[in-house]
């Protein structure tokens, strides 16, 4: 029983679970938006995501001994789980929550993070091997006319993406682009035979101390703790920094870095349909056709070819 958990694979899955495993990823990652704007309001940025982390492996850790999950192999590769950690996690996040906290709207900011795909697909020809057809680069092209479409939509005439924040807010949103899209590419090269949760402890504890110095450099670290904050907290910790990045990186692991990626096209019109749900926004019918044509461009990039040879 104890081994349990360290010998369970993603193979051993039925089909039809493998199939689920983007849709309910896209679905709990697009909620990380929605928690950003629900916390931020009672803590800053790097403060409040040090609180997550730490939260989160005062969970993991026990888990991962009681279970005697085994730990990474080397060195070396603890030390390229850590970097990934660095980028997936603390660049990422950090710059993501500091943008909105900076006022760039969370939707603005999902956009600009979503173009991750185009970064990766770019980079994963020269780092990894990897080649895109032309119908996976039109795909590509089609995802990122979808989230413009969505996105736009839920502007008013004569407003500006660009108002309520300033630069600050525009580059920190950029370095967590590049923080996911990097931390992507260098995760499958070099931490492939990383077991999960024991690897996802070590990304974690890196993140932390990222973020950690940055909220004793940056930030007054005072919380204006309410039951909103709390339930918040227990919802990034245990849907998004446990079940969602664990699902990213089995996903990774199994798939191509361009077509993993892929996936966060769906991020934006899924988190404009929460965003509808819970906070009553309107979704125009321009909207409603932005996410048709971002679903269309994903199909395309992570269909794999039909081999005419078998039937």
């Amino acid at each position: 029983m104890p081994s349990f958990l360290s010998k369970l694979r993603f193979d051993d899955l039925p089909s039809a679970g493998l199939a689920a495993m983007p849709a309910v990823f896209v679905l709990l990652w697009s909620t990380g938006f929605i928690g950003a704007k629900f916390g931020l309001p009672f803590a800053e940025p790097f403060t409040f995501l040090f609180i997550r982390f730490v939260l989160t492996l005062l969970l993991l850790i026990p888990l991962v001994l009681v279970m005697r999950i085994p730990w990474p192999s080397s060195p070396k590769l603890w030390t390229h789980i850590a970097i990934s950690g660095l980028l997936v996690h603390g660049a990422y996040l950090g710059g993501v929550f500091y943008g909105i906290y900076l006022g760039m709207p969370a939707g603005l900011a999902a956009l600009l993070v979503g173009l991750q795909p185009l970064l990766t697909a770019v980079f994963a020809g020269p780092l990894l091997g990897e080649q895109l057809s032309g119908r996976q680069w039109v795909g590509l092209g089609l995802g990122l006319m979808g989230i413009s479409l969505v996105l736009g939509s839920k502007l008013e005439i004569g407003e500006s993406l660009f108002d309520g924040f300033g630069i600050s807010a525009l580059l920190s949103v950029t370095a967590a682009l590049m923080g996911i899209s990097l931390g992507t590419l260098y995760q499958k090269r070099y931490c492939t035979s990383m077991p999960l949760l024991s690897g996802a402890i070590i990304q974690y504890l890196a993140a932390a101390a990222l973020l950690g110095v940055g909220a004793m450099l940056f930030e007054s670290r005072q919380v204006a703790w309410s039951s909103t904050f709390v339930l918040t907290l227990a919802w990034l910790v245990l849907i998004l920094s446990i079940a969602a990045i664990l699902l990213l990186m089995a996903l990774i692991k199994k798939g191509e870095a361009s077509r993993v990626a892929s996936l966060f096209y769906l991020v934006p019109p899924v988190t404009a349909l929460q965003a509808w749900w819970l906070f009553d926004e309107r979704l125009p019918f321009l909207g409603l056709v932005g996410m048709v044509v971002a679903i269309t461009g994903v199909v395309m990039v992570i269909r794999k070819p039909v081999n005419k040879t078998t039937r």
